[in-house]
């Protein structure tokens, strides 16, 4: 399990270091590799529909890592969620830095997933903007315990939290035209499917399974 956990911390910190040079690239690939390096995605593309919406995501998963680091001395769970808020809080930046260099908006007046023809998925209910997104009321169960229940109940709510994030990555890779964007949004795809059976493993180590 060690072994395991290094290697997906050794991945996370190569996404870290990529993410400088992609930040720089994409104002140079505005078109994803098409014909014109001038084109900036309109407010309402998936780019900038992603863009968004993964930042929101990012964010959520952040605050998840940084409650269960208090909540629990398990080594293991704390390296993992210290990797999780490290690289999705650096990725969450990014998205927030295209949106800045494209002139758009942070926020939208559309439905979180507009841009994949999902706006109607989420009714944003106590919280959860977004499929895979906590409740406000599960976060504030999951400060509220600590040791192996904690670790429990952080390792099924990222599950499903890196599940919506998955199908949403998916959908800029099969959406976007930014071509560093669909390349990150393919390595989030990559490293959340890695971390799925990694918490799936760790699940199974305290008697316990991914919630759906």
């Amino acid at each position: 399990m060690r072994a395991y956990i290094g290697w997906v911390a050794g991945a996370a910190a190569a996404v870290l270091v990529a993410a400088g040079a992609i930040t720089y690239a994409v104002a140079e690939d505005g078109s994803g590799g098409g014909s014109s390096n001038s084109a900036v995605p309109a407010a309402n593309s998936a780019d900038a529909g992603f863009a968004r919406d993964m930042a929101v995501h990012h964010q959520q998963a952040v605050e998840m890592s940084y409650i269960v680091r208090d909540r629990t001395k398990n080594v293991e769970v704390r390296r993992l969620a210290y990797d999780i808020a490290q690289t999705q809080a650096n990725q969450r930046g990014m998205l927030l830095g295209w949106l800045d260099l494209w002139g758009l908006p942070k926020v939208s007046a559309d439905p979180p997933m507009t841009w994949m023809g999902m706006g109607d998925m989420a009714s944003g209910k106590d919280g959860a903007l977004m499929p895979g997104m906590a409740t406000n009321s599960e976060l504030k169960k999951l400060g509220s315990l600590s040791g192996k229940p904690a670790e429990v109940f952080f390792l099924q709510l990222m599950t499903d939290h890196h599940k919506g994030g998955i199908h949403m990555a998916q959908g800029c890779v099969d959406k976007c035209q930014v071509g560093v964007e669909k390349r990150l949004a393919q390595g989030m795809v990559d490293a959340q499917q890695s971390e799925i059976q990694l918490m799936a493993d760790m699940l199974k180590e305290r008697g316990a399974k991914a919630r759906s």
